[in-house]
Order: structure tokens, then C-alpha cells, then sequence
């Protein structure tokens, strides 16, 4: 298939430091790309793909000081893609809502991946008006607030399982790992540690958003000797600490879509603690793959029995359910779906008259599904 893969440009693809979208992105791209698909990825520059790479922007965004407005440079890459429409059997967004209104027109099968919470009211109007754009969820939890629009599927995220090694021995540490904000809680993992009397390393980055919570709340926390701040890391950094780890902290407390560094913590055998929230139930496996709890102090009493779990066992269960094959096997189903449902081929003309471009004739089984279609 001849597949367009359209990435947010806020990282690069892979990113370079922090970034779980950008990094499904990669992964999903260069697994379609092994499997024989024409694939064509639009992102920043600075990407590093197998696939055919369009340049968005000069470089990841959160990483670059010149660039003051974002949004401008997603909207031009969204009507480059609209432009280049036709060349594709289908386009795989993941640039949240943002592709919609021009989606909706240019006439070639698309599908767009959810990636972030959807709990916010504001939502409601945007997904009630484009209630026809398919989409894909990353939890069943992460469809709860809009039940009713147009899911085609849920697809768990995947890792290569070449990602990391199975660390056997369980580490004398725990390791939170994820941005510093409130909804994350590293106040909370501090706290868990404390309690637990041992020590922490806390990886992840500091957003625009969050830096008044970090300053208030967290700096003070990380000058306690048993607390150590990493700083912010790549995948070289990343594994080797969660493969060093007792255990994974997740105390989070907001609807998490799916939370990668869940699964990223199972590819190396690491339990992972957590409470109870968003796609959480769905990722782990209570008292197989970590523990769900419901406080801070139970969650201190389980780092206990963290040593106990198998961690051979936790790495079968990624293999298993959250592998990169798996996760692109679910998508190469959908995407043969959706190419195959003519339907979209009758806005090719109103794409036509929007851009102004000569357009290829629909066939006389896209013309006939396009009458049975409009006169449904």
C-alpha cells in the first residue's frame, strides 16, 4: 500500500529526547516499511526514517528557541498533505484534530490516532461536528468521554522487541520516568519511596505548562539525598535505568491514554507500580506484570513484593500483547478496511474544486459505491 504517515512536529521522529507520539510514530513507520508498504512520513527534518521523509520543519519544535508559533507550521504541513492526497491509498494521522476539516475533503481513505486525553468539554463541539472521521483509540479507557464518535478500533501501542534486554535481577532502586507535572505525580513517587525507605531516580522533562508546578513543588523534593534527578533522556538513557530498577512508579492521577513507559518498563522485565487510572487496568497485569494500587501507602507496602514477580514473565507478557508486529498487524487490518471502503472516493470532486488540482477518474466501482453511498 502507498501509506502516509503524518507525525505531530513538536519532536522529531524518533525523538531525540522525551516524546511517546513521535516514538509510536517511528515505530509503526519503519515496521510498515519492513513489510514492503510505500510509505512516505511527513515530520521534521531532522527525522531519521527508512521511509520516504517530507520536511516540515526545520527541526523538532520543543527543541528549537526560533520558533514562537507551532501551530502555523502544522497547518502548512496539513495542506501539503491535502495537496498530495491522491498519491496515497491511505493517510494515517496523528496530529489530533487538527487535519479534520481538510480530511474530510481531499478523497483518499484516512484514519486518525488519538493519542491524548479526551475528557476536556471543549472537545464535544469538534468531535459532534466530524463525527465521519475515523479514528483509532490507544485504550478503550481513552473513548470514555466521547463513546460516540466514529472508533474503528482500539490499537494498544507497540515496542520492537529489540528495543531492550530482559534485566533478570530485580535493581536496588525505583525510577519514575515521564514528564514532571501535576497530573504525572512525581510528588507522589517521592513520597512512595520515602515510605518504602528507598532510593529514587526520576527521569523525564519540564514543560512551558509545568515549570511553575517543578519550582514550587518538585525542585524542593529532589534536594532530599535519596532522590536523584537524571534529567531528561533518549532510549540509550531510558532503559538502562528502568532496566536497573526494583520497580516502575506510575502514581498518576488523570485519565492517562496509555502511557508507554508502562510497556517500555515490561520489555525489560521491570515491574510496574501504579494506580488505577485511564488505560492503566488495561496495561498491567495485577500481580503479574506490577500492581495496581489505590495510595500512596499501599503503594509503598508493594515495592516489598516487586522482587518476587518474574521478570521473565513480565517480558513474555510484552512480547505477547505489546510487541511492534502486533501493533502494526492491527493496523495493516484497519487500513485494508478503510482502502477498501470506496465511499471516500466521492469527495474526490469537491477536493478537486477546493484545491483546484486535476484529479485521477474514479473507477466504475468507486462511481457505483459512491451512488449507493449517496443515496444511502
Amino acid at each position: 500500500m502507498r501509506i502516509a504517515q503524518v507525525a505531530p512536529l513538536y519532536e522529531s521522529v524518533p525523538p531525540k529526547l522525551y516524546g511517546g507520539t513521535e516514538r509510536v510514530v517511528s515505530y509503526l513507520t519503519e515496521e510498515l516499511v519492513r513489510r514492503g508498504h510505500d510509505v512516505t512520513l511527513y515530520a521534521s527534518r531532522d527525522s531519521q526514517t527508512s521511509a520516504r521523509l517530507v520536511p516540515c520543519a526545520t527541526a523538532g519544535l520543543r527543541l528549537d528557541p526560533n520558533v514562537k508559533d507551532p501551530l502555523a507550521l502544522h497547518v502548512a504541513m496539513l495542506e501539503r498533505v491535502a495537496r498530495d492526497a491522491l498519491e496515497y491509498d491511505l493517510i494515517h494521522y496523528h496530529t489530533d484534530y487538527l487535519s479534520f476539516p481538510l480530511s474530510r475533503r481531499h478523497g483518499t481513505p484516512h484514519v486518525t490516532t488519538l493519542h491524548g486525553r479526551l475528557d476536556l468539554p471543549e472537545l464535544v463541539p469538534i468531535f459532534r461536528e466530524f463525527s465521519d472521521i475515523p479514528l483509532v483509540s490507544i485504550s478503550h479507557a481513552q473513548r470514555k468521554p466521547l463513546p460516540w464518535a466514529n472508533w474503528k478500533a482500539t490499537i494498544y501501542h507497540g515496542l520492537p522487541k529489540d528495543c531492550a534486554c530482559l534485566s533478570e535481577s530485580p535493581g536496588e532502586y525505583l525510577v519514575f520516568l515521564g514528564r514532571l507535572s501535576p497530573e504525572k505525580r512525581p510528588d507522589r513517587a517521592i513520597e512512595i519511596a520515602r515510605l518504602a525507605g528507598m532510593p529514587l531516580k526520576i527521569m523525564g522533562k519540564v514543560d512551558a505548562a509545568d515549570r511553575a508546578y517543578y519550582r514550587s513543588v518538585i525542585r524542593p523534593l529532589l534536594r532530599k539525598a535519596d532522590v536523584e534527578f537524571v534529567g531528561e533522556g533518549g532510549d540509550a538513557e531510558k532503559f538502562p535505568v528502568l532496566a536497573g530498577a526494583l520497580a516502575l512508579l506510575f502514581p498518576i492521577d488523570w485519565p492517562e491514554p496509555f502511557g508507554l513507559v508502562q510497556i517500555e518498563a515490561m520489555a525489560v522485565g521491570t515491574p510496574v507500580i501504579a494506580f488505577p487510572h485511564g488505560s492503566v487496568p488495561e496495561v498491567i497485569d495485577h500481580e503479574v506484570t506490577g500492581f495496581i494500587v489505590h495510595s500512596v501507602e499501599e503503594a509503598a507496602r508493594m515495592v516489598d513484593r516487586c522482587a518476587a514477580l518474574d521478570r521473565a514473565q513480565i517480558r513474555q507478557v510484552f512480547e505477547e500483547r505489546f510487541s511492534v508486529e502486533r501493533m502494526v498487524d492491527e493496523y495493516e487490518q484497519l487500513y485494508e478496511t478503510l482502502a477498501g471502503a470506496r465511499e471516500f472516493r466521492r469527495e474526490v470532486k469537491v477536493y478537486s474544486r477546493y484545491t483546484g488540482r486535476r484529479t485521477a477518474t474514479p473507477s466504475a466501482e468507486a462511481v457505483k459505491a459512491s451512488e449507493t453511498v449517496t443515496r444511502g
